[in-house]
């Protein structure tokens, strides 16, 4: 999606068909799929873990979301309110979120060192660092294969539109653990059986189908063409779990609690997805690209992400889903302290802050501190690497663990990191 306010790179003019042909093309180019140890991967299955993350794309302004400066000379016109966690505030465009911060976690203090929207993406999807010539799972593609329980008919890996690009994919773990992406708030496309066509008649095309599958698995089997039968029999399922896609399910009264704007929606399709077991869910919010005009632009898109997002934690919450889900909210990076001659910041990895929700994590805990005008990480100084450790610890994944991907032993996350300690339970 191209801003006005926006810088030019690519990452903002990507259209969405190109992005997703990307993503296909780099799961179906990685013929090569691993295990992680049974034990483990039993373990997890039981305890039916799911994660959501809620991209900011273009870079959310920590010091008008969580971190906010008054009355500095980097602060700009955004007052800090007090929320429902004494001595702890955010930003005055938040007040239905800072009713929710004793369910939150904050971190304060993530030092990047980057301000590149492709690499941002990478490094905050992976917790890595780009490496030449080689790839690194997504978060989804990670818990798609590690929380998916045995049998389970609906994708693990599910990116629900709405704008912006997500450039890592499954990697070696292979095209089975790329994502299925969702057109916004809409099932997913061919979800029904063709007009005319019985119930019969498509279990004999699938019996057909399967038979020839078979024969050329016996000479030429790889791990695409698995990805491909798992696909075709995933679809055979999701024929009978369409209605968890359909939205007009729910009732008029939670459409009004979500509120009808577009990213509401997807929220709503997100609290579906997770109710229905999906590990993993990616909801995109975008237009955070704020280098013209950042204070207009925040109440903007803070004032649209404000109420569905504090609706739907309240919601987790009531429904006790909150204790097995974990809930992060995250950007590519944070935006400059320094307001421009344009009235807006620009692209800054060295200071700025990430929020969470939900199981593993001790609610309404603040770890990290920037200084008084937000230039720099004063405390418990955290990147990519320690927050993506911190996620799977979260959801109970032992994130020092390995994949073993055709008899090579992989990490799970970078094995130079480690956890957020002070923020897990």
């Amino acid at each position: 999606m191209k801003c006005s306010y926006a810088c030019r790179t690519a990452d903002h003019v990507v259209s969405r068909r190109s992005f997703l042909g990307a993503v296909g093309a780099v799961g179906a180019g990685l013929g090569v799929s691993g295990f992680v140890q049974p034990a483990i991967a039993e373990q997890l299955q039981k305890n039916h873990k799911r994660i959501l993350t809620i991209f900011l794309h273009g870079g959310v302004s920590q010091l008008e979301s969580w971190d906010p400066k008054p009355n500095t000379d980097t602060g700009g016109p955004t007052r800090a309110i007090p929320t429902s966690v004494p001595g702890v505030h955010i930003s005055e465009l938040l007040p239905y979120t800072a009713k929710q911060m004793h369910r939150l976690t904050l971190v304060r203090g993530i030092n990047t060192k980057n301000g590149d929207h492709g690499k941002g993406h990478i490094e905050m999807l992976t917790g890595r660092k780009k490496d030449p010539g080689q790839d690194y799972p997504h978060l989804g593609a990670l818990a798609a294969k590690l929380l998916t329980p045995d049998k389970f008919a609906l994708p693990g890996h599910i990116f629900v539109s709405g704008g912006g690009s997500s450039v890592a994919g499954p990697a070696y773990l292979g095209p089975k653990f790329a994502a299925v992406s969702l057109d916004g708030a809409k099932p997913p496309q061919y979800a029904e059986r063709i007009a005319g066509m019985t119930e019969e008649s498509d279990t004999r095309r699938n019996k057909f189908r399967a038979s020839v599958n078979d024969h050329f698995a016996a000479r030429r089997r790889s791990a695409d063409t698995d990805a491909y039968t798992f696909s075709y029999d995933q679809a055979q399922q999701l024929l009978a779990k369409r209605d968890v896609f359909d939205l007009s399910k729910e009732p008029g009264k939670e459409h009004e609690k979500y509120g009808k704007s577009e990213f509401a929606q997807h929220l709503l399709m997100a609290r579906r997805m997770l109710e229905n077991g999906v590990p993993f869910v990616q909801v995109n919010h975008t237009n955070y690209d704020t280098h013209y005009e950042n204070f207009d632009f925040h109440i903007e898109q803070l004032g649209e992400f404000d109420r569905p997002f504090a609706t739907l934690i309240e919601d987790l919450a009531e429904r006790e889903m909150l204790k097995d889900t974990l809930v992060v909210v995250m950007s590519e990076f944070g935006r400059t302290p320094k307001i421009n001659a344009s009235y807006g910041r620009d692209h800054w990895g060295n200071a700025w802050s990430v929020a969470m929700a939900g199981t593993g994590l001790k609610a309404g805990a603040v770890v990290g501190a920037t200084n008084a005008n937000g230039t720099a990480v004063t405390d418990r100084e955290v990147d990519h690497g320690h927050l993506l450790h911190t996620y799977l610890r979260a959801v109970g994944v032992d994130s020092k663990g390995e994949f073993v991907i055709g008899g090579r032993k992989l990490p799970i996350a970078d094995p130079s990191k480690s956890a957020i300690e002070e923020i897990l339970a």
